[in-house]
């Protein structure tokens, strides 16, 4: 299957279905496949997804249903319940980094190299800053190509990465994808407080191991220069 950038394989809603039927197969593989249910809930997740989305099962199945057309979905039965499992990764001949990259691309937008590897961590194992940079190369290599880079934001140092299943992306959504990202939502009911403040954690240790990154490379070159 290829991709063209100017006809995109999926909308805003079949990139959510997808990205969180490949991060549930990682992070609860006992509740994996998942149910219509559980997809649901998946979708409309309060934490861990830009832009926060609400919903509706029938919306959701619909959904489901044009991916199974297409062959990125699987749906079987599991006692009275029907069940789905992604089919993304073995179209693409994903590795499991690769997979982790994307997944977290798909669910959350726009991200740094620093932040793919934070929010990756339950996904896939990067040893560093590079490992992360080698799976994020190897998506933009391909033919075609699965992820780009963007043009750096005024006053940032970091480069940010957009998948590319969804097509080129558009400047306003950039934007209000940002703003999502970077905005604490009102916490609900029943521990969303909690998932809140973990994910403003996880954003600046991001930024914190981006920055040490940064002086490592800095102080390694000082070295080098030294007589």
């Amino acid at each position: 299957m290829t991709t063209d950038l100017s006809q995109p394989l999926l909308n805003t809603i079949e990139a959510r279905i997808l990205g969180c039927l490949m991060e549930k197969q990682r992070t609860t593989p006992e509740a994996y496949p998942l149910t219509l249910s559980a997809l649901v809930s998946a979708c409309n997740q309060k934490s861990s997804r830009a832009p926060i989305m609400n919903l509706e099962p029938g919306e959701v199945g619909h959904h489901v249903n044009q991916l199974r057309s297409r062959g990125l979905v699987h749906a079987g039965f599991s006692g009275r319940s029907e069940r789905y499992d992604h089919k993304l990764v073995g179209t693409y001949h994903l590795s499991r980094e690769e997979q982790a990259v994307l997944t977290v691309l798909m669910l959350r937008g726009p991200q740094t190299l620093g932040e793919l590897r934070t929010h990756s961590a339950r996904l896939a194992e990067f040893a560093d800053l590079n490992a992360v940079a080698a799976a994020v190369t190897a998506l933009i290599d391909r033919g075609p190509p699965l992820v780009m880079e963007l043009p750096r934001l005024p006053g940032k140092r970091e480069e940010r990465y957009w998948q590319l299943l969804c097509g080129l992306p558009d400047p306003a959504e950039l934007a209000a994808l940002s703003a999502a990202a970077a905005a604490t939502p009102a916490a609900p009911a029943g521990g969303g407080a909690t998932d809140n403040r973990i994910a403003a954690l996880e954003s600046e240790v991001a930024q914190l191991r981006a920055e040490l990154n940064r002086l490592w490379v800095l102080t390694g070159l000082a070295e080098q220069r030294e007589p």
